[in-house]
C-alpha cells in the first residue's frame, strides 16, 4: 500500500511540473527577446515537448499502478526506465539550463530526482 502511495505521489508531483512547463510557454519564447520565427517555433516545440514527456511518465505511472500490481515485472519496468528518463532529463538540465540564473531551471533537477526517489522507493517497498 506505502508503495502505491509513493508512486502517486511521484506521478502528481512529475505532471504538475509538466503542466508548469506548458503553461508559461509563450512567456518563455518572448524571455528570448528578438529572435527568427523558426526558432521561436523551435524553443515552443522543445519547451511543449518536454512538458507532455514529464506528464507523460506521471500518467503512465498512475494507469499501470492502478491497473497492475506494483510488484509485477511490468511495473518494475516502467518505474525504473521512467526513472532513468527522468535521469537523463535532470542530467541534461544541469549541464544546461541550470547554469543559467533562471530559477525554474535550478528546481527542475531537484524535482526530478525527488520524483525519482519516490518511483524507486515504491518499487522496491
Amino acid at each position: 500500500m506505502i508503495n502505491e502511495i509513493l508512486i502517486y505521489i511521484g506521478s502528481a508531483i512529475i505532471i504538475l511540473w509538466g503542466i508548469a512547463h506548458v503553461i508559461p510557454t509563450k512567456n518563455v519564447v518572448k524571455g528570448f527577446g528578438d529572435i527568427s520565427e523558426d526558432n521561436k517555433k523551435i524553443i515552443t516545440l522543445e519547451w511543449i515537448a518536454e512538458g507532455i514527456a514529464l506528464c507523460f511518465i506521471g500518467v503512465l505511472a498512475i494507469f499501470i499502478t492502478a491497473f497492475g500490481d506494483v510488484t509485477s515485472l511490468t511495473n518494475q519496468l516502467v518505474y525504473w526506465i521512467s526513472s532513468g528518463t527522468m535521469f537523463g532529463l535532470g542530467i541534461l538540465t544541469l549541464l544546461t539550463g541550470a547554469r543559467t540564473p533562471i530559477i525554474p531551471f535550478k528546481i527542475c533537477p531537484v524535482v526530478l530526482t525527488v520524483v525519482i526517489i519516490l518511483f524507486m522507493l515504491g518499487s522496491l517497498l
